[in-house]
């Protein structure tokens, strides 16, 4: 068995064949390295912080089990792990209706750029537009918001998606083409919706190079650097 003391220069290929062969410092590693993506996709699917935890055990006790079936170049090992993760929300979602609502209460909300300047009323009004845009996210049909949180949240690549999701490449373009457009709609719908105070607080927001990149998709290649978790 591979020396487990040095896992942490160890590729994650390779550490996925170690868990495979029994290893529990690699299994250690891989999961501190991978967990943090799988939680955050499972979060963006489900809008809910105990489910999305419930979703990364759920992946890596599969993990601990079938590891061996991973074909190292066929996948990335993240796309691989968000593959197992997507089938694992599509059950929670399932089973659980009331997963249409985000739940931070447990202080799990991914953290912000701890190098932002500390103003309230602007942490205020970025807090609002996420969430607007994350109820947005969560009222696209499933197999869009799989897409648009793979390669335009996850920011994984078209290649990285089509893997995670079992489709071709062309899939993935032309649902992310789709997921964005009515993205955009739904973003509108929820903006008009508000009073004009809290319109006009709006159009200020709408500024912000979060909804800025999604809402009206810059062609942004997946796997280029976003300002977002």
């Amino acid at each position: 068995m591979a020396d487990g003391t040095s896992t942490h220069r160890v590729h994650e290929d390779e550490l996925l064949a170690r868990v495979a062969a029994g290893d529990g410092p690699a299994f250690s590693e891989l999961f501190r390295r991978c967990h943090p993506p799988v939680f955050r996709f499972a979060l963006h699917m489900t809008g809910s912080a105990a489910t999305a935890d419930d979703v990364v055990q759920d992946v890596f006790l599969i993990v601990m089990r079938d590891a061996a079936r991973y074909q190292a170049g066929r996948a990335t090992v993240v796309a691989w792990l968000c593959g197992i993760a997507r089938n694992c929300v599509r059950q929670r979602l399932d089973g659980d209706r009331r997963l249409t609502t985000l739940d931070f209460a447990d202080g799990s909300e991914p953290a912000t750029d701890a190098g932002s300047p500390l103003d309230p009323l602007a942490g205020l009004l970025r807090d609002e537009q996420i969430e607007t845009l994350r109820q947005a996210v969560r009222t696209l049909p499933l197999p869009y918001r799989e897409t648009l949180v793979l390669c335009d949240l996850q920011e994984l690549s078209y290649d990285a998606a089509a893997q995670a999701l079992d489709c071709p490449v062309g899939t993935v373009r032309s649902r992310l083409h789709r997921a964005r457009a009515m993205l955009a709609s739904r973003l509108h719908a929820l903006n008009t919706t508000r009073p004009a105070a809290q319109s006009r607080v709006a159009q200020e927001e709408a500024r912000d190079p979060l909804v800025d990149e999604i809402t009206h998709a810059r062609r942004v290649e997946p796997g280029a650097k976003r300002y977002y978790a």
